[in-house]
């Protein structure tokens, strides 16, 4: 069987949880690989409804091995909290496991993070200031803190002291704000080691060991390929990959092994926080759309910005990962609208764009172009057969096809399991 990966193919928030909390019942395995708890999954399933930001969505399947593997920060607080609202609702949480690679979020990072976006005032990026981007910033610069180092107490404190005397001088020099306690971080988080040192594992072994056994592995993608750092809105992205080449990094596993990706599209578009967004609707339909799907933040609880469909963006976004199936949902909330939009290209200068700018500056002052669809105006929460839909539904979906070049295998209609349209086979 293969590794299958699942990518959100806009600005996150696409409803990948509900795709995932699907596909893992039948996979043997679900890893996490990117971002941290800034991200966050709405799973609804006869447990109950859940928000989840560090836990893979494959929790919910008994017999079903979770990892958030290496490519993660994980703030342990937030995870073992996570951890206590499943189990408390009868989930179990036995076969859920932590990569001792992964690194840690620390308590400057958080400060930080709050810190530095509220220096930048107007200019914020808009961070969720959970300390993502701070821990991935000293990933890189060598400055981490891993989660094999909470489980030896000893070298834990030779590291944290050299790091954090480097962090108190900024906190204290630049930022001008009381420094933190040595001791304080040290007890906390030895502490947050001895309660997570039964999920502290080599998981790229784990993961090897299902390949060779032919087992189905599902890699879970957090926020959406148009925040990569690299390649979506800079400097108005994440701070990791959730690209599908950033899943074997962020899993330790070979690119050959993954045989399928899947781009989960919602039929709409949202964003949250700050940063270009072409298809943005300020006006009556965007709040209606906003309304009609509930549509705030997770983990923040922020309204997120909505519009129409971005086929441009979407079609990069494909072009990135190289989907070879798209998943597509909230169909529903188009249900009532009697005309629906796509943006089929970009209007700057005088000129017609049909890519993606990688100006950010460009970006902001495109204006989309529009090709019209008559809506279908009749409920589709109901549907479970793609024929049965609405003609003027099918045709919209057809189009999303041929702007994305990706056919469409699955249609949610609702945010239950059973509220779902299988088109075709995913692999």
């Amino acid at each position: 069987m293969p590794v299958i990966a699942l990518i959100g193919g806009q600005w996150g928030d696409e409803g990948k949880g509900k795709i995932v909390d699907m596909l893992a019942e039948q996979s043997q395995l679900t890893v996490r690989f990117s971002g941290g708890d800034n991200a966050g999954h709405t799973v609804i399933n006869p447990s109950g409804e859940f928000r989840l930001h560090l836990v893979p969505s494959g929790i919910f399947h008994p017999g079903v091995s979770c990892i958030i593997g290496n490519g993660v920060v994980v703030n342990p607080e937030v995870l073992l909290k996570e951890m206590e609202q499943l189990q408390a609702a009868g989930v179990k949480t036995d076969r859920l496991y932590v990569s001792e690679r992964a690194h840690i979020i620390m308590p400057y990072h958080l400060l930080f993070d709050a810190l530095e976006e509220e220096r930048l005032g107007v200019r914020a990026l808009g961070t969720t200031r959970r300390g993502i981007g701070p821990a991935f910033a000293d990933k890189v610069a060598r400055q981490g803190i891993r989660a094999c180092d909470l489980l030896d107490k000893q070298a834990f404190r030779n590291r944290l002291s050299s790091v954090l005397e480097s962090k108190n001088a900024i906190l204290t020099r630049v930022y001008g704000v009381t420094p933190l306690s040595e001791e304080a971080i040290y007890s906390q988080y030895v502490g947050y080691g001895e309660r997570m040192a039964h999920l502290v594992r080599d998981t790229e072994q784990i993961i090897h060991d299902e390949i060779r056994k032919g087992s189905l592995i599902l890699l879970e993608g957090a926020q959406g390929s148009l925040l990569d750092v690299d390649f979506g809105t800079y400097p108005y992205v994440t701070s990791s990959s959730p690209l599908a080449g950033n899943g074997c990094l962020g899993a330790g596993i070979g690119p050959r092994h993954i045989k399928a990706v899947i781009g989960v599209f919602k039929a709409y578009s949202t964003r949250v926080g700050s940063g270009p967004m072409p298809t943005e609707l300020k006006d009556e339909i965007g709040q209606n759309i906003r309304e009609r799907a509930q549509e705030f933040g997770a983990t923040t609880g922020r309204p997120r910005r909505c519009g129409w469909f971005d086929g441009i963006a979407s079609r990069f976004a494909a072009r990135l990962n190289g989907f070879t199936g798209a998943a597509l949902t909230r169909l529903d909330i188009l249900d009532t609208f009697p005309v629906v939009k796509i943006c089929v290209g970009y209007r700057f200068n005088g000129q017609t764009l049909t890519s993606f700018p990688s100006n950010g500056r460009v970006l902001e002052e495109c204006q989309p172009v529009y090709e019209e669809l008559e809506g279908w105006q009749a409920p589709t929460s109901h549907i479970t057969e793609f024929a049965r839909l609405p003609l003027r539904a099918r045709r919209y979906i057809r189009r999303l096809e041929e702007l994305i070049s990706c056919p469409v295998a699955i249609i949610s209609v609702g945010p239950r399991r059973e509220q779902t349209i299988k088109v075709r086979r995913l692999i």
